[in-house]
């Protein structure tokens, strides 16, 4: 075998171990990928049952009800639609009516959205950006006063006030 040759030879082979090693890789980050999704999105065109997904916005007043088997069932709303969801685990500390929330899961065939995750702002200032940007085009987010006014105006949620030492 000449040089020319086995050069070929080596240059193939290793051709072929970049494209398996590309294919595994894209095998593997579909199947971590996870999609976001508002409310409003999910009332238009709902993901497939079983599909994980992430969905967020603010969580509606007077939905939340504690199962005494624990967690919580709650509905979320970014103006344009409403999710039900139903989450097993412990709450984070942050969480509340009114408030900005993302929960990670699946729906099943019948449409309800069970939450193995549940994430809330951290600060009135911060929202997570998706849940942010669905709450723009929904017309929720008040961006001149830092802050959202909450859904349904002046008696909507607001955050707390805190007062500043003098």
């Amino acid at each position: 075998m000449r040089k020319a040759q086995r050069r070929l030879w080596i240059t193939l082979a290793a051709g072929v171990v970049l494209v398996g090693a590309a294919g595994l890789a894209m095998t593997a980050m579909r199947d971590a990928m996870v999609f976001f999704y508002s409310p409003a999105m999910v009332a238009e065109n709902p993901p497939q049952p079983g599909q994980r997904v992430r969905v967020g916005g603010l969580v509606l007043d007077g939905s939340v009800e504690r199962p005494s088997r624990g967690g919580a069932n709650f509905i979320i709303t970014d103006g344009g639609g409403e999710i039900r969801i139903s989450y097993d685990g412990s709450l984070p500390d942050l969480f509340r009516e009114g408030q900005g929330i993302v929960a990670e899961g699946v729906f099943d065939p019948e449409g309800r959205f069970t939450a193995d995750t549940v994430l809330a702002k951290h600060d009135e200032n911060y929202m997570p950006p998706e849940v942010a940007a669905a709450l723009r085009e929904s017309g929720m987010w008040h961006e001149e006063e830092g802050d959202h006014e909450g859904y349904g105006g002046p008696n909507g949620y607001r955050p707390a006030e805190t007062e500043q030492p003098s």
